[in-house]
């Protein structure tokens, strides 16, 4: 009798809340198994709640602003006895505020964990799948990629280095069987917001959120597909995302300011 084929397998980080953990749902009922990353405790939780969906699940709580942190996730992925099929390149942070008053080190953490975990990890797994020449790769972008974001400056540019650096990889590996695939969400509902600093704000208080098993589900039919850039969630916020791509950057610059300042959500 032939044995059954083993279950895909996955990655998703910041899994544990928000976009995260429901694009490892996506995932978990799409028959992959998983290895998912965050470092607070509701991995735990999120953990119980994947395994229900009849997957494996590996948690790996780490801090993935510290190098040595990304290096003990990258073990996990290769010491898992099989290739890793899918990685979702998820967490992310943000820090709302003007930016002469931010705290540096805050925003220090926000790069860390933004662009240079997700570029070591990006490059590691990309480099793999190559060898291999299969394999799937998205990367979470956001709609604040597309234009200068004020009060939240630091976010928006990290944001913007993800979605070159997807695109980039995609042009650069378009003759292999590894697909790249950047999501760009708009607002939606997760802890962001409180995390960052933005509940005071037009952005951060309007109850338009989109839902973020909406957003995971287009992002992960998108990276299915092949798609280069999935503008993911409601269609206002498509709308919104392939708008401000075509905005002139100071005219999309003016046009965000008073929904990201803070104490605009009392006006």
């Amino acid at each position: 009798m032939s044995q059954p084929a083993a279950r895909p397998l996955a990655l998703v980080t910041g899994a544990s809340s928000g976009i995260g953990r429901e694009l490892a749902k996506q995932f978990a009922e799409h028959g992959y198994d998983l290895i998912i990353a965050a470092e607070d405790v509701e991995l735990d939780d999120a953990t119980e709640e994947l395994k229900a969906l009849g997957v494996a699940v590996a948690p790996v709580s780490v801090d993935l602003t510290k190098r040595d942190d990304v290096e003990r996730l990258l073990a996990a992925v290769r010491g898992a006895g099989r290739p890793l099929d899918v990685a979702a390149l998820n967490a992310g942070v943000g820090v709302g505020g003007p930016f002469i008053e931010t705290d540096l080190e805050a925003e220090l953490n926000l790069v860390a964990l933004n662009c240079t975990s997700t570029m070591h990890l990006g490059k590691r797994i990309a480099q793999d799948m190559a060898a291999r020449d299969a394999g799937r790769i998205l990367f979470t972008s956001s709609i604040a990629s597309q234009a200068p974001q004020p009060f939240q400056a630091v976010y928006g540019a990290s944001k913007a280095f993800v979605q070159s650096l997807a695109l980039a990889l995609r042009e650069e590996l378009k003759d292999t069987n590894v697909t790249i695939t950047s999501m760009l969400p708009g607002v939606t509902h997760s802890e962001f917001f409180d995390r960052a600093g933005l509940t005071d704000t037009k952005l951060g208080a309007t109850e338009h959120k989109d839902d973020p098993a909406k957003v995971a589900k287009d992002g992960f039919e998108g990276l299915m597909k092949g798609e280069a850039s999935v503008f993911a969630g409601s269609l206002t916020s498509k709308a919104m995302g392939r708008m401000s791509a075509m905005t002139p950057d100071t005219v999309a610059a003016k046009t965000f300011r008073p929904l990201a300042e803070p104490g605009s959500a009392e006006g």
